[in-house]
């Protein structure tokens, strides 16, 4: 081992010895079970406390509500503070983020700011403090530790290079000293001592906007470096892994990395891109990647950690400074929470050691960053509950991503499995995908489209996918099966493919290009699907 690997090695030793009193507690699951409910009042509490003198705190009584005893402090709280989403706090981060201003949601001047790609409700700014930093490196710090608890080596690891696949690193400042961009590009600068000493691809890439030439840059670095960690989103893992083989000419990524060990990701579901990244990896050979672990980030605060292996539901974060509450996803009324208004027919909220098996809930956060009660959007259901140990979710969807034109119902989760299912059944490799209704004309009749990104244009080969697609989405949603019965109601899905990187093109046009940027999976509407199914120059 070169003398830069062992050294690096020692520090993978360190931090695995300065981690092992988490891993132990991380592994009790009786730790969990006894003090979930006391660690979210406590970090809710805390909250509360720091933001008592803001603008928001004052309006809301913060103080008074901190000061309650725990049987009292969630009922007081919900029974105060209205559930709203961002254009409930658009006003607040602009203030805060254009003005400068102070202690307007959180104490004092928050510095940073991270763009999202709102692609329920235009560019978002989401408040980043100091505390929301601390959040995430704790949380980093447990990816980690997670890793360790699922028989990696950090030692191992730290051997050679951990590549992160993360947005622009470039941020712009105001006059009032306020930084916006990538979250990537808050996180990157503070990435210090000992990760720092195996992180790729450095600042310089790092900081490099248009997409196409990072990735460029990246595997052209990359491809002479000992990988042995990858973190990003799957998409943007695959569009690296093509450039590395293109570049070096090998039949697959594992002779490339030899040494790759784990895949740490998120952002987008992982199974319906298991089949290509595994035929990029290792040409056929194997099923998957060596080693995965999923996470569940947000703009607005880390969620939640995979700490089982091949388990789908990931740990919920809850002694991380964030407060979690679940609201059943049919009672969330985007009109009302709009308002950010009280109202007496608030939302049923739960919070983590309150939810149900079998529900579908939209998270709503309160974070160290000053955002209360907002509604985060995602759509989740829970595999573990706190009386069984950690409690654990998986994401189905978003609440305003959803396919209901012919009374089918189906939400994000159907159309991934779907996809995930006829590639695996049928062989056919494929990149992004979204799928909308085809309306009824006298030319065609009403149905499901899914425009997906591949290079199978056989009529054999997109009929065959087609049908797999259509009986998963039967299987899984008894309204579209009865909708589809012998093609009374809706006709048999179309597949329309696409060329390798249509997508991202789409998001390049709409300067949403970028590693924090997705795809919606499903719409209501045809907007999307039209923009990428119409040739250039339509009119």
């Amino acid at each position: 081992m070169p003398a830069t690997g062992r050294w690096t090695a020692a520090i993978g030793a360190a931090l695995a010895a300065r981690l092992e009193l988490r891993v132990h507690q991380l592994d009790d699951p009786e730790y969990w079970k006894q003090h979930t409910r006391r660690l979210q009042l406590g970090v809710l509490r805390r909250n509360l406390t720091r933001a008592r003198s803001t603008e928001i705190g004052r309006a809301f009584g913060f103080a008074a509500l901190a000061a309650l005893p725990d049987d009292e402090l969630l009922p007081a709280y919900r029974n105060a503070v209205p559930v709203r989403d961002y254009e409930g706090y658009r006003d607040a981060c602009r203030r805060m983020r254009e003005d400068g201003q102070r202690g307007v949601l959180w104490p004092g001047l928050v510095r940073d700011f991270a763009q999202t790609s709102g692609t329920t409700a235009g560019d978002k700014y989401m408040p980043v403090s100091r505390d929301m930093l601390r959040s995430n490196y704790l949380c980093s710090l447990d990816i980690f530790a997670h890793a360790r608890r699922r028989g990696h080596r950090l030692s191992d690891l730290f051997a050679g290079r951990c590549l992160f696949l993360g947005g622009s690193s470039d941020l712009t400042t105001n006059a009032h000293g306020v930084n916006t961009g990538d979250l990537s590009g808050i996180v990157t600068p503070l990435i210090t001592w000992p990760i720092s000493e195996v992180y790729s691809p450095g600042p310089e890439i790092a900081l490099e906007s248009h997409w196409p030439t990072k990735i460029d840059k990246m595997a052209r670095l990359s491809m002479t470096q000992d990988i042995r960690m990858l973190s990003g989103m799957p998409s943007w893992a695959g569009v690296l892994m093509d450039r590395v083989l293109e570049l070096t000419g090998a039949d697959r990524v594992a002779d490339v990395w030899p040494n790759l060990r784990l895949f740490v990701h998120g952002g987008v579901r992982y199974d319906p891109f298991q089949h290509s990244l595994a035929q990029k990896y290792s040409a056929g050979q194997h099923d998957d990647l060596p080693d995965r672990l999923e996470l569940y980030p947000a703009s607005e605060a880390f969620v939640a950690i995979q700490d089982e292996p091949g388990d789908r539901g990931l740990r919920l974060c809850v002694d991380r400074s964030n407060f979690f509450e679940f609201v059943p996803a049919d009672q969330i009324n985007t009109d009302q929470i709009n308002t950010g208004q009280i109202n007496s027919d608030a939302p049923d909220a739960r919070a983590a050691w309150e939810v149900e098996k079998n529900t579908r809930y939209v998270v709503v956060l309160s974070t160290c960053a000053g955002l209360f009660r907002y509604v985060l959007g995602d759509v989740v259901e829970f595999d573990t509950l706190a009386d069984e140990g950690p409690v654990r979710l998986r994401i189905v969807g978003r609440h305003k991503h959803f396919i209901n034109a012919f009374g089918e119902n189906l939400i994000v989760e159907h159309i991934e499995n779907a996809v995930a299912e006829a590639a695996a059944a049928t062989g056919l490799a494929h990149g992004e995908f979204t799928a909308a209704p085809v309306y009824q004309t006298q030319a065609t009749r009403p149905g499901l489209e899914l425009a997906i990104e591949t290079a199978a244009i056989s009529p054999a080969a997109l009929a065959a996918f087609a049908d797999r697609f259509d009986r998963s989405l039967k299987d899984q949603n008894a309204d579209y099966e009865t909708k589809r019965t012998d093609s009374l109601g809706m006709a048999p899905p179309t597949i329309t493919p696409l060329a390798a990187g249509a997508f991202h093109r789409w998001l390049d046009d709409n300067n949403k290009l970028g590693g924090q940027h997705k795809c919606p999976r499903c719409a209501n509407n045809r907007d999307l699907i039209d923009q990428l199914t119409t040739p250039a120059g339509t009119p």
